[in-house]
């Protein structure tokens, strides 16, 4: 899996920098989690933090992954493998009422507006890191109208991927090669006035001379911080290079971290060991990273003084992301 179109299998530590009015002792939250079913197949599941109460939402055939929720909780978008293709699926939150938002291709990582309306989403005509390779969209769910963003001609020249809007609605952060290798930007809705967030110490890992990326931007709930996933892309790793070498794959999995920047480029630091982050509706940083005890995934969300575990994805299972209902 790339970071770009399997990034499912991130994110937590030092509060000081990030916390934004969390609370500790709060009722458990919900969750909409996308993980396999008994047959392997990935499908949507809404369930408490602490992993009780567990409904399955979905059949999906092929599999149903990376969820979104709306912001005023009553919609979930989320990818659907469909015959060949990954369409965009749209259900009402408790899964019914599913219907499809495009045709079939290879459309990812979807995520909404602020006005529960309408969502962006990155088109790929695919490669081993499709990221490299991708269109911005936006698409008024209740019409179907779409449209490509960044359309400028200067902008049409580098691959956008991973389109998150701010909470205020104002600003999208992204993906994008602008720079050489992918890096997270931030810009208005238009693509004007672009800049990169969180610039990385190195470009290159000295060691293993490769390039260190940026993939998955995700907005705290208050629009001030972004945390996003980087290091070396798996691509480079034998299940993909098509050669053995074990001991290159651990280094390489040793450099994905998620990060923490302010969305004006400040205070960024190393949030911990993992990919796929999120932010808890009180504003803790969430990471996963693979477990070989657990045979999974590890999720793990940053507290008050010390992170914790949530038992979000059964032992043994695959992960396909998850996202927090928001309290309405």
């Amino acid at each position: 899996m790339t970071s770009g179109f399997k990034h499912v299998v991130s994110l937590f530590l030092l509060l000081s920098f990030a916390k934004v009015g969390a609370t500790d002792g709060a009722a458990a939250r919900e969750l909409i989690v996308s993980h396999s079913d008994e047959s392997g197949v990935l499908q949507l599941y809404r369930m408490k933090e602490d992993g009780s109460e567990r409904t399955q939402l979905t059949q999906s055939e092929h599999g149903a992954r990376m969820p979104a929720i709306s912001p005023d909780a009553k919609k979930i978008v989320y990818v659907e493998q469909i015959n060949y293709g990954l369409v965009l699926r749209l259900s009402a939150i408790d899964g019914k009422d599913a219907k499809s938002l495009t045709e079939t291709g290879r459309n990812l990582v979807p995520s909404w507006l602020p006005d529960s309306k309408h969502v962006v989403w990155m088109k790929t005509k695919g490669g081993k890191d499709p990221s490299h390779n991708s269109e911005i969209h936006l698409m008024n769910t209740e019409t179907g109208e779409s449209r490509r963003l960044f359309t400028d001609p200067e902008q049409l020249q580098f691959s956008n991927a991973m389109p998150v809007v701010s909470p205020t609605g104002d600003q999208i952060a992204f993906v994008s090669n602008r720079s050489g290798h992918m890096r997270i930007w931030v810009s208005r809705l238009d693509g004007s006035e672009a800049r990169i967030v969180s610039p990385p110490e190195f470009d290159i890992h000295e060691e293993l001379n490769l390039a260190i990326e940026q993939k998955v931007p995700a907005w705290s709930p208050d629009g001030k911080w972004i945390a996003h996933w980087e290091g070396v892309e798996m691509v480079h790793m034998s299940k993909f290079t098509g050669v053995e070498n074990r001991e290159r794959d651990q280094k390489i999995a040793a450099t994905f971290h998620v990060w923490v920047a302010r969305a004006d480029g400040s205070n960024r630091r190393k949030s911990g060991r993992g990919d796929d982050p999120t932010w808890s509706p009180d504003g803790f940083v969430t990471r996963a990273f693979p477990d070989q005890k657990r045979g999974g995934p590890k999720i793990m969300v940053e507290m008050k003084d010390e992170p914790k575990e949530l038992p979000l994805v059964p032992p043994r299972r695959h992960f396909g992301r998850f996202d927090w209902i928001p309290d309405p």
